[in-house]
């Protein structure tokens, strides 16, 4: 009797714990936003936030209600793949709104210095070579290659415009506390490299860009996603924000399927937001 007792207590522990654990792991995994364009905000399972390419306030795909920077909260680390508005976005207004520290090639951290946009103490002046910990020991970003241009474009006290370095455009790899691994591409054509990137790093999802014109079409980015990276799940990214981003998510798929290719699509609309992870 006494063993039946104990058995049936240590049985009522396990099955506690289970229940406990369930909604904790839940709890932990990465919410992703998307607001449109290339501009996300990523919390880490440990509670970190990440915003990448905040392109908001302009963004005429970004709804209302996100337009308001001050509702992003609490953010760690800005991160900004090149120097085009529509990728820079917000970056000097919610550095200084946040505190955050900003992430980008060294030689656009010059330029965002000189020109006053981010305070300098605020700037992770990189580049693509060793991964960086900036926020904390358990979360790597690592640049990356990305085939596109980059340039800043600033008016003075007169309102003159004018033309300032940008560096090199770049994607980001971030591996997050519980090793999940989010692939930004940043504006990119398709670069054999990206097999590096998958190699290297195995991106469990990849933020890609299918709009054309300027970065990959949906083609393209089937063909980035099933011959180099095969990511267990991509996100559509960079489309129907200006006229000449005619891809859509549809022709990804289909591309996709075509050439045989298991990753899974999500796609979500600006302002929406969802849970990843292992």
């Amino acid at each position: 009797m006494k063993r039946l007792l104990t058995t049936t207590v240590i049985g009522a522990l396990i099955a506690g714990f289970a229940w406990a654990a369930g909604p904790a792991k839940d709890a932990q995994a990465a919410e992703v936003k998307w607001y449109g364009q290339a501009a996300f905000r990523i919390k880490t399972p440990g509670g970190k936030v990440i915003v990448i390419d905040p392109f908001i306030t302009k963004n005429p795909k970004t709804p209302a209600d996100d337009k308001d920077l001050s509702k992003i909260g609490n953010v760690d680390l800005i991160l900004v793949t090149h120097g085009h508005g529509d990728h820079l976005g917000d970056t000097a207004e919610l550095a200084k709104m946040t505190g955050a520290k900003v992430g980008v090639n060294a030689d656009m951290g010059h330029t965002l210095r000189i020109l006053g946009m981010v305070d300098g103490k605020q700037l992770v002046r990189f580049n693509k070579s060793g991964p960086i910990n900036p926020i904390g020991p358990d979360i790597t970003v690592t640049m990356t290659h990305a085939e596109h241009s980059s340039e800043i474009v600033s008016k003075d006290a007169a309102g003159k415009e004018g033309i300032y370095p940008g560096g090199e455009p770049a994607g980001y790899v971030i591996k997050l506390e519980d090793g999940y691994t989010i692939y930004h591409t940043g504006d990119s054509g398709v670069f054999k490299d990206m097999e590096l990137i998958q190699d290297l790093y195995k991106p469990d999802l990849v933020l890609i860009c299918i709009g054309g014109w300027f970065t990959m079409d949906p083609r393209h980015a089937a063909y980035a996603l099933s011959k180099f990276l095969k990511p267990a799940t991509a996100m559509p990214m960079h489309y129907g924000t200006f006229p000449p981003l005619k891809g859509t998510p549809d022709e990804l798929k289909k591309q996709l399927a075509d050439m045989g290719a298991k990753t899974e699509v999500v796609v979500m609309q600006p302002g929406d937001e969802k849970t990843f992870g292992k």
